[in-house]
């Protein structure tokens, strides 16, 4: 009899071992699956986080203006080595926003695309602020000096158009000048004419800017010119930068 319990007892104790191991190893895969979970959703935030910072500096330069770019020149340069020649590439670019801002850049790169794009960036950081008249002309005449390019820029009527020449009219047209008269003396070197350009345009200067330095009115300044007091007047209120 005895034996017969204890066979009898055997087959009870193993399967409640059984039982025990089955809920240790549910238990078990449940916390493992918990932390596998907790973690993926901290390395989640985490991520979230940098993906957040990337979208909002992409806003940024999203937001930026448009801006009027032209490719004046392409300088091509080879350097002879071992195995053949090696090409380089130099680009210089005019930029503007059509409403008195422009700048210009270098770049050289071993592509042309990436040429462009580095003088691009260039012009972009050198843009400077032209005083315009009525936004279609200049205040008056101008003479630029760089090296040896000599350029004078006149100020013209509405309706005489763009009269300039190469790197000079793509600094007019980015700049958003309407009328305007030039003429280059000297070299012909494109670097040096649009240097030069831009010397000349630095030292536009607007009615208004001068009556402020002045500590004047812009009437006060045109009636000494003979005009009338009426017509002074008149004439100060119909200038715009």
């Amino acid at each position: 009899m005895a034996d017969e319990n204890e066979i009898q007892a055997q087959p009870g104790a193993p399967a409640a071992v059984e039982g025990g191991e089955a809920q240790t190893e549910g238990r078990g895969p449940g916390r493992g699956r918990g932390n596998r979970g907790g973690g993926d959703r901290n390395r989640g935030e985490r991520g979230g986080r940098g993906r957040r910072d990337d979208r909002r500096g992409n806003r940024d330069e999203e937001q930026g203006e448009e801006l009027i770019e032209k490719l004046v020149h392409i300088n091509r340069v080879s350097k002879t080595v071992k195995g053949g020649k090696r090409f380089g590439f130099a680009a210089l670019v005019v930029v503007g926003d059509g409403k008195g801002r422009a700048g210009f850049g270098h770049g050289k790169a071993r592509e042309v695309p990436e040429a462009i794009s580095k003088a691009t960036a260039s012009a972009k950081k050198a843009m400077v602020r032209i005083p315009l008249k009525e936004g279609r002309t200049l205040h008056h005449d101008g003479l630029g000096h760089f090296g040896a390019g000599k350029v004078t820029v006149r100020s013209a009527p509405a309706g005489t158009g763009i009269i300039a020449g190469g790197p000079m009219r793509a600094v007019f047209e980015s700049l958003g000048v309407a009328d305007v008269v030039t003429k280059s003396n000297g070299t012909s070197n494109p670097y040096n004419m649009i240097r030069a350009t831009f010397e000349a345009l630095g030292e536009q200067t607007s009615p208004k800017s001068v009556a402020q330095r002045r500590g004047k009115k812009v009437a006060d300044l045109l009636r000494r010119g003979g005009a009338a007091p009426e017509v002074a007047q008149a004439d100060a209120e119909a200038i715009v930068e």
